[in-house]
């Protein structure tokens, strides 16, 4: 079994809100150069714990369990895009804010690319991991539809809940569609532009009500690029192809 070099811990590190976002992070380097070293059911929490340079018990004060580490800041993008929702001026088109706010998932994984990669990697192949992944990714989806949902309330928009929940799972499901990709390419090329256009369909798909509306059917493999996909639903709606994707 490898030996993962071993972290040397900060004195006091979480004394503070962003000494304990630095030891969760901590927590989860180790535990993924771990994993992906040792295998994930080879590594135990105690080996987690002493590569980060903390003991067992500090490990359960931030984690129930390994399952729990690889998404380390998962609450804090949770917070940070209900502080984006809190701050949105409300007259602005909330399907596009909620594409912004989801759009810091994808920063969070772009920032560490090493980290980002070997958890992909190990979520393809622990069942528990994809179990967690899908978990999270559900989260984000409630937290987008509860945003939208208060937002067409306010609109007095009958369907709110239901318009809600459909919008969320566009969001998400084009959120991850852009970040697999990605991962898959080893993270190579512009993520962002990537994001602009797949959410830019979701944009076309749900525009406020009074635009110009039209429904399209199209038939695509899963292996359709995601700028074709777009070039065409654009097409069919009659864009101008001269617009600028927002």
């Amino acid at each position: 079994m490898t030996d993962a070099p071993r972290r040397m811990p900060a004195a006091r590190a979480g004394a503070t809100p962003a000494g304990r976002r630095r030891l969760r992070r901590a927590l989860a380097s180790a535990a993924v150069d771990l994993f992906a070293a040792n295998g994930y059911e080879a590594t135990t929490v105690d080996e987690i714990a002493a590569a980060a340079g903390v003991g067992r018990r500090t490990f359960f004060r931030y984690f129930e369990t390994k399952d729990d580490v690889l998404f380390a800041n998962h609450d804090e993008i949770v917070a940070e895009m209900e502080a984006v929702f809190a701050a949105a001026d409300p007259g602005r088109d909330p399907v596009e804010v909620a594409c912004a706010a989801v759009g810091l998932v994808l920063d969070s994984y772009a920032a560490d690319l090493d980290v980002s990669l070997k958890r992909f990697a190990l979520t393809r192949a622990v069942p528990a991991l994809r179990d967690k992944e899908v978990a999270t990714v559900d989260r984000y989806q409630r937290v987008l539809a509860r945003y939208l949902q208060a937002r067409f309330e306010d609109r007095g928009d009958e369907a709110a809940s239901l318009r809600a929940a459909v919008i969320a799972a566009a969001i998400a499901a084009a959120n991850n569609h852009v970040l697999r990709r990605w991962l898959r390419s080893g993270g190579k090329g512009d993520i962002k532009t990537g994001a602009a256009e797949a959410f830019a369909l979701v944009g076309d798909a749900f525009r406020p009500a009074g635009e110009d509306l039209a429904t399209v059917v199209a038939v695509m493999t899963t292996a359709t690029p995601l700028q074709q996909v777009v070039a065409e639903v654009r097409a069919a709606l009659g864009a101008d192809g001269d617009r600028p994707a927002s």
